[in-house]
């Protein structure tokens, strides 16, 4: 068996009014120890696209910087556990993060995206916010079924609804 893996902390403020939750970070970033750190993963040109900002160009720590200045906040809906690869479809004894203090973290929390399905299992527990909770199609490279224009156009509609895009 795996040894457990240990997620990465909230990327939340407190002007934070969209939060989008992953699952759980790949063998990159957990390395890296950043979000979206697979270079193929779309997160960072989708919301290079959204906000006109090469954000992909950007330091991390200046990545969230503009993330939080926007009213963007980035977590996992997964705290810790084991997996032997990057794929969703691998974690085993996940313990998941507290979703349900999300509104103590964000206190102008206006909406929780999901990005992708394994993250979107967490719904039950989000919709107990009291704030539109969507789903959104996965950034990551294993998602290829749906074009870099189909998602930006799905994220597009996401943040464009909670005044982010």
């Amino acid at each position: 068996m795996s040894e457990t893996l240990q997620g990465l902390p909230p990327v939340i403020g407190r002007a934070t009014r969209l939060v989008v939750l992953g699952s759980f970070p790949g063998v990159a970033s957990l390395r890296a120890q950043q979000y979206y750190a697979h270079p193929r993963n779309q997160f960072w040109p989708l919301l290079s696209a959204l906000w006109g900002v090469d954000l992909v160009a950007m330091p991390y720590r200046s990545r969230l910087a503009e993330v939080k200045r926007r009213g963007l906040g980035i977590w996992d809906v997964y705290a810790s556990c084991r997996r032997e690869g990057s794929l969703d479809s691998a974690i085993e004894a996940a313990v998941p993060n507290d979703l349900a203090g999300l509104r103590r973290r964000a206190p102008r929390l206006e909406a929780v995206a999901h990005n992708g399905g394994e993250s979107a299992r967490a719904m039950a527990v989000t919709r107990t916010l009291g704030v539109p909770v969507l789903r959104l199609p996965s950034t990551s490279p294993a998602n290829a079924s749906w074009s870099f224009e189909r998602k930006l156009a799905a994220w597009r509609d996401a943040f464009a609804a909670h005044g982010l895009a």
